[in-house]
């Protein structure tokens, strides 16, 4: 299976890791590109921006958001 994980704090990125032990695909994105890096080190697919993660995943998408209340998820209109 593949999936997405969006924002690779502790959670997501605790969560890729044991996706990745399970024999999944994960395609990753986080605005730390040290933490994306991290985790393509340990196996996972790497994404520089949220189009090239789109772009990564297979029809049809799934993608696990994991990014804390506040700012990184307030929509501004």
């Amino acid at each position: 299976m593949q999936l997405g994980m969006v924002g690779l704090g502790r959670m997501g990125a605790n969560m890729t890791r044991r996706l990745l032990r399970g024999g999944h695909q994960v395609v990753v994105s986080d605005l730390s590109p040290e933490a994306v890096k991290q985790l393509v080190g340990e196996g996972a697919v790497g994404s520089s921006s949220l189009d090239d993660f789109v772009g990564k995943l297979k029809s049809p998408r799934a993608a696990w958001v994991m990014v804390p209340a506040g700012a990184p998820s307030r929509v501004t209109r």
